[in-house]
């Protein structure tokens, strides 16, 4: 397979989408090039790709990620709820019976062991999903503190104990 050659259609199209502020990637999704063959055709025509406007793109992308996890996380812990409460709520059963048989319907006043089962599995589930998006977007620095501050606090115990248990012995 031969690679379709560079057009002038090619640079000038280029030079209009760059100057209407798109990526290089935008710009060879757009006239159907590679981001490289788009970068070549930008290096000859001196033109640059800010990566500034591509970090705040970056971020953009990842604050609205950010968002929608947490959106996502809050509708889960809602879907937990209710899941629990059907825990204590009546329920409906049916038996279809086969060919043989005509279709039963009985509610009991509360979910079979079994289905309670069920319904907790579902639960645990959706707060797992729930904290886990949660955690994703943790600051990772925090445990971390969190640990050398634990640490500092072992380290300053066992220095107190054994000034403490020094001065007992020489006193």
């Amino acid at each position: 397979m031969t690679a379709r050659p560079v057009t002038q259609a090619d640079y000038d199209r280029v030079r209009e989408l760059h100057a209407q502020g798109m990526s290089r990637n935008e710009i060879g999704r757009t006239i159907g090039r590679s981001g490289r063959t788009v970068s070549r055709i930008a290096d000859q025509l001196d033109l640059s790709f800010d990566r500034a406007v591509t970090r705040a793109a970056t971020e953009a992308k990842k604050d609205d990620a950010r968002a929608k996890r947490a959106v996502l996380a809050s509708a889960l812990l809602d879907d937990a709820e209710r899941l629990r409460q059907q825990l204590w709520q009546p329920a409906d059963y049916v038996d279809h019976g086969g060919k043989e048989f005509d279709r039963v319907d009985w509610t009991l006043s509360e979910p079979t062991f079994a289905d309670k089962q069920k319904i907790m599995q579902a639960v645990g589930a959706a707060i797992d999903r729930a904290i886990k998006l949660d955690d994703y977007d943790a600051d990772p620095g925090v445990d971390a503190a969190k640990s050398m501050l634990g640490a500092l606090a072992r380290g300053l115990g066992a220095a107190y104990d054994q000034l403490n248990h020094a001065g007992s012995d020489g006193g």
